[in-house]
């Protein structure tokens, strides 16, 4: 028997008779592995989560608390996702460019987290702009956010872009290592406690497999090179899965995500830039919009220097994209309610005789 609470799990409500409590630990395939009390049983969706797709009922995802219909010969049935303490979510634009997407959906990463390691390397591919975009939907995840830079044997003085990314988001932790010789990885274990769930985040080839064997302590996936000319990777991880660490942690690994798309991410965009919107309050206009205004204090702080252009760039363009992106998801929504009132408007013409010529 295994006890669920090592994996994260405590009771919330009462358990209905014939159902049992789990934990989705890995999706291929529309199949889950789903960890119980009875083991490791694979698992498929009851139906009704598909009849009702259009009311955004939530599909499960690698780290949810499930109840299952138990079955020992054969698939369990998975029929209800617990509430989530945490989620991860970022802009579904269903293959197609971002400024060309009809419709936008959300993309469940993973859930019911404790830490977000966000991870880059320090290869050539470096960028602290995409460290912070990560941040603003990690903030928006309810998790707590965790940057990691790898690879820290591949510069003579990692201790550059550690004051680099520090400067950047001074209110989150920052740590450099390198999981093959093992340099800074002990600064990572008051994160890495039992019951808790971490999740990797980063582009492909920033070492999150790397990473993971490291803490496993044994090789339990793959390692792709990376292309030498532009430190690019390719996807180690196909997919989702949830990992349990000898230190009684439990880690989410993720494909890596060559664009992180933000998704209605209003409060994460608030908390990473507060010091750019503290300037807003200072405005001799509450409806400032900061472009040629008379007693702006962001035009100010960005004449003098108090404000840095790139963070105030930073801040616009997530802004505009959060905009953008919520305005796309609203629209079948709206052309819903739209053709429903349209076909009760026609019904109630109808009824008082007939349209008029």
């Amino acid at each position: 028997m295994i006890d669920l609470n090592t994996y994260g799990y405590t009771e919330i409500e009462a358990i209905p008779d014939g159902l049992l409590p789990g934990r989705v630990k890995e999706l291929q395939r529309e199949r889950f592995t789903v960890v119980t009390k009875h083991g490791e049983v694979t698992a498929v969706l009851k139906g009704t989560f598909y009849h009702s797709a259009e009311t955004g009922v939530d599909f499960p995802c690698v780290g949810d608390f499930v109840l299952v219909h138990y079955n020992e010969s054969g698939y369990s049935l998975i029929v209800t996702v617990l509430p989530r303490r945490s989620k991860f979510s970022r802009a579904n634009y269903s293959g197609h460019a971002a400024g060309y997407a009809k419709t936008i959906r959300e993309q469940v990463v993973a859930t019911n987290f404790d830490y977000v390691f966000i991870l880059s390397s320090l290869n050539w591919d470096f960028n602290v702009s995409r460290i912070v975009r990560y941040l603003t939907q990690t903030r928006q995840s309810g998790g707590q956010p965790v940057v990691i830079l790898t690879k820290a044997d591949l510069v003579e003085d990692y201790n550059l872009a550690l004051t680099e990314v520090t400067q950047s988001i001074p209110d989150v932790p920052v740590h450099a290592i390198c999981s093959h010789t093992g340099v800074g990885q002990n600064e990572l274990n008051p994160y890495l406690m039992p019951g808790k769930t971490v999740v990797f985040l980063g582009m492909s080839g920033v070492g999150k497999t790397s990473l993971l064997n490291s803490l496993m302590e044994q090789d339990v996936m793959k390692v792709q090179a990376i292309r030498e000319d532009d430190s690019r990777g390719r996807h180690t991880t196909t997919h989702r899965q949830l990992f349990m660490l000898p230190s009684g942690t439990m880690v989410i690994d993720t494909p890596g995500m060559r664009e992180l798309g933000l998704f209605h991410a209003d409060d994460g965009i608030r908390a990473s830039f507060n010091d750019v919107e503290e300037w807003f309050l200072q405005c001799r206009f509450k409806d400032c919009r900061h472009q040629n205004e008379p007693g702006c204090a962001v035009l100010a702080a960005l004449a003098d220097g108090s404000l840095p252009l790139e963070r105030w760039n930073q801040y616009v363009a997530q802004r505009h994209e959060n905009k953008y992106v919520q305005g796309k998801t609203k629209y079948p929504i709206d052309k819903r309610a739209r053709n429903k009132r349209i076909a009760t408007q026609s019904k109630q013409t109808k009824r008082k005789g007939g349209w008029k010529k």
